[in-house]
């Protein structure tokens, strides 16, 4: 069934408005995967904040107009599914890993600041950990120094108390 004047706008118009604030763009070709893979890799992608949607190419094209995704457009060919983030390493993670089991899901290609990514180094930006991860080791990085301040603040007074002891210990045992 083919869309109207206004739902395809409609479409450019969604889909440049989640190219603004994106940091990374893929294109990955899905054929072959039937409705309930599609609709697995769609739902892991809304639970880890990715837009992924099939879209005509054409509409794609203009979608990308005047962004820093614009590279893309020569690459739009064949059935494309659409994955874009805010997040570089969620986009790439969550196509990586659904790619490896499902083969019929190919990764094609990618963009980031304008210049266009190839699947290598998609692959390489999937290995590296999560925003949410790297914001857990920055704030036990951060941590660390107040930690053992506050156990070296605390030791001064433990060690009187245990001195106090011994000396009680002594007393009694002399007594």
């Amino acid at each position: 069934m083919s869309l109207t004047l206004d739902e395809k706008k409609a479409v450019v118009a969604e889909v440049s408005g989640k190219l603004t604030g994106a940091q990374a763009a893929m294109l990955a070709e899905y054929r072959g995967l039937s409705v309930a893979q599609m609709t697995t890799l769609r739902r892991q992608a809304h639970e880890s904040n990715v837009f992924l949607r099939v879209v005509k190419n054409s509409l794609a094209r203009r979608a990308v107009e005047g962004t820093d995704f614009e590279c893309l457009k020569d690459q739009m060919i064949g059935p494309l599914a659409f994955a874009v983030s805010a997040d570089p390493v969620a986009v790439a993670k969550i196509l990586s890993e659904f790619a490896k089991e499902n083969e019929a899901l190919k990764i094609k290609v990618g963009a980031m600041d304008g210049k266009l990514m190839s699947l290598a180094q998609i692959q390489a930006l999937a290995i590296l950990p999560g925003r949410e991860q790297l914001l857990a080791l920055l704030l036990g990085t951060l941590q660390a120094p107040v930690q053992k301040f506050v156990q070296t603040m605390n030791e001064v007074p433990a060690k009187f108390v245990r001195t106090l002891a011994a000396v009680r210990d002594a007393k009694t045992s002399a007594a």
